[in-house]
């Protein structure tokens, strides 16, 4: 079980990659929500959240219940999570218009780099999130921070079509 909990937490060993484990975490999990997309839409994507979440918080706990750091640097699966978190509201917006998800590559760009901005600065909840100590607060920040980097690539968007008429 160990195993499979390196190979899961650490997505197949991305999270080795050095320096940033994390932004590489965050960087393999677009090519990936791209084909969630393709395959079955924002829903699939959304099932594909939901159980990255999922298999991530048994990972992280099986991966660190035998050592003191709860929060490893090449735990990554966190990262995917909260990254397909953040591209949630532009695969919604494909799907629900029948628009190529790629046309929308300057969301793809502000949902990563919002998200990598939330991860690493922690603000509010994310940081509350990240202080439990326990593998479900190492999954819920990056989900919190995901959320947050939606709501951005939505005011984004809106600004971008709404305000300026772009």
């Amino acid at each position: 079980m160990k195993q499979l909990a390196h190979m899961i937490g650490t997505v197949c060993g991305v999270g080795h990659i050095r320096p940033a484990p994390g932004t590489w975490g965050s960087a393999v999990a677009l090519p990936l929500a791209w084909a969630l997309h393709t395959l079955g839409g924002f829903p699939l994507l959304l099932m594909g959240t939901a159980f990255a979440l999922i298999v991530g918080i048994w990972a992280t706990r099986e991966y660190t219940s035998h050592g003191g750091d709860h929060d490893p640097s090449e735990i990554v699966i966190d990262e995917v999570a909260g990254q397909f978190t953040a591209l949630l509201p532009l695969s919604y917006a494909a799907w629900a218009h029948d628009i190529p998800v790629l046309a929308m590559w300057p969301g793809w760009i502000a949902a990563f780099v919002l998200f990598r901005l939330f991860d690493i600065t922690k603000p509010g909840p994310i940081g509350t999130a990240d202080r439990r100590g326990d593998a479900l607060g190492v999954m819920l920040d990056d989900i919190i921070a995901g959320v947050f980097a939606a709501i951005g690539v939505m005011a984004l968007a809106g600004v971008w079509h709404g305000v300026m008429g772009q």
